[in-house]
């Protein structure tokens, strides 16, 4: 009862938000009058380290025309913030942005010691070149905006003097694999009635997801000095996921941190790939689970806590699903049948039937409904397949760092994997097959849609990481 009670509050609060998103009257979305011009200076910050420079350097050359466009050229000025140290990658970096360099598109600096990682890189900046300007929008190299969706978030904090940070949704870039693919799926249909409970259920006090940001300079000082927890990393040493601290630090110093969940001009690239989702969730994982130190922080707003309570919450969830799963295939929590799973069922479903329903009544004709249909199904069997998976993934992710493992920050990954993709939760759920025969219980015809993708597991991630 009790790993059930904590699943419960992970799993309701989801669907308590995407149940206030749908119930949202719809507003006209805020805009700035055709007339307007800003007042104050913005610094667009794009951070690199190591990625692939020519996608950016063609971004930053449309960009900085659209503002010109939009009347934001005086007013705004593109910095590019590398942290990139390997020599060959300095070499590509340097040629890709060139052209841009020598028109004086971007102003570009490269650090010779990546301190303190993407955090520190933009403190340097704000300690240096910060005084000069009002605000800050942080993207990543693989972050795309819009000058339309930039002005729109630079008049909403510069009518909103109090206003620390303003963290736009995101949307996912068109995709090269199906499992980017699905992942834009799902995104698409789910963030939109999501992100709109989520704002309206923070309020003043919302999170910071690291890119795709709008800071102001003199909040974003409260937030320079993040912690350095005692002790050795995993669990000590600095924080890796420093978004939701930075967060949190600026809304103790009495700014607001709210977002704006449109969608609209305002997009990130994701990970393609299985092997490079996971290896990005692992860093999250440490990241994450390293709040829980930060939980007491003396002055935190309450739903600071939470949302630092939350992120540890959603990797903790993994492997407290499969604690029981263990505990009802041994036996050692009978289960006379499968009817008391179906309000956890029921919970996992209401953020996708509200979705649905905000999708169906923008769908104004029958072909339009039958597209959303076909689209959330194959969502919902896609993540079917996915979730036992990932749940594998994520307990291991758990378990390693309870062991003490620092994954490092994007470190290398190994010439070659232990075992092939796949295998690992192709054992898990021969184990779970054997458990459950062994114990006789009768949790078999239940517990095969968890078994059945874990047996599949090679065949799913090889399908998914073909090219779309």
């Amino acid at each position: 009862m009790a790993l059930f009670a904590v699943s419960a509050v992970w799993i309701s609060g989801g669907a308590a938000t995407a149940i206030v998103g749908a119930l949202l009257p719809k507003h006209a979305a805020p805009a700035a009058s055709g007339l307007w011009k800003p007042k104050n200076q913005t610094a667009l910050l794009f951070t690199m380290c190591g990625e692939d420079p020519r996608p950016l350097a063609s971004h930053l050359q449309g960009l900085a025309a659209d503002l010109e466009i939009k009347g934001l050229g005086n007013a705004t000025r593109l910095f590019l913030l590398s942290d990139t140290s390997n020599p060959d990658a300095i070499a590509r970096e340097e040629a890709a942005l060139a052209e841009v360099l020598r028109d004086g598109t971007v102003s570009y600096r490269r650090r010779r010691a990546n301190t303190g990682r993407k955090p520190g890189n933009i403190a340097d900046w704000v300690r240096t070149v910060g005084h000069r300007f009002d605000h800050m929008l942080v993207l990543d190299a693989d972050s795309r905006m819009s000058a339309k969706r930039i002005r729109t978030i630079i008049w909403m904090m510069e009518r909103r003097p109090n206003l620390g940070l303003l963290q736009a949704g995101i949307a996912l870039v068109p995709n090269r694999t199906a499992f980017g693919q699905y992942q834009r799926l799902s995104s698409r249909l789910l963030s939109p009635v999501f992100l709109r409970g989520f704002a309206a259920t923070t309020g003043s006090t919302g999170n910071y997801w690291g890119h795709n940001a709008l800071i102001r300079v003199a909040a974003f000082r409260d937030a320079i000095d993040l912690p350095v927890l005692s002790g050795r990393a995993p669990m000590g040493g600095s924080v890796l996921s420093h978004d939701f601290i930075e967060a949190a630090w600026i809304r103790r110093a009495g700014w607001e941190v709210e977002l704006d969940p449109r969608l609209e001009g305002s997009a990130e690239d994701a990970p393609q790939t299985f092997q490079e989702f996971s290896k990005r969730d692992r860093r999250w994982c440490q990241g994450n689970l390293q709040h829980i130190r930060l939980l007491a922080e003396p002055g935190l707003h309450p739903l600071s806590r939470a949302h630092l309570a939350l992120g540890v919450l959603s990797y903790l969830a993994a492997p407290i699903w499969l604690a029981l799963l263990l505990l009802l295939t041994s036996g050692a929590v009978t289960l006379s049948n499968a009817w008391p799973l179906l309000p956890v069922l029921l919970l996992l479903l209401l953020p996708k039937v509200c979705a649905l329903l905000h999708h169906w009544s923008k769908a104004r004709t029958w072909r339009r409904r039958r597209i959303v249909l076909h689209a959330f199904a194959n969502e919902l069997a896609v993540s079917a397949c996915v979730a036992p998976i990932m749940m594998i993934r994520q307990t291991g992710a758990v378990l390693s760092v309870l062991l003490g493992n620092d994954c490092g920050w994007k470190r290398p990954s190994p010439a070659a994997p232990a075992l092939p993709q796949g295998v690992p939760e192709v054992i898990v759920a021969i184990g779970l097959g054997a458990v459950a025969l062994i114990g006789q219980t009768g949790a078999e015809a239940w517990l095969l849609p968890v078994v059945g993708p874990l047996l599949l597991a090679p065949l799913i991630i090889r399908k998914l990481d073909a090219p779309a």
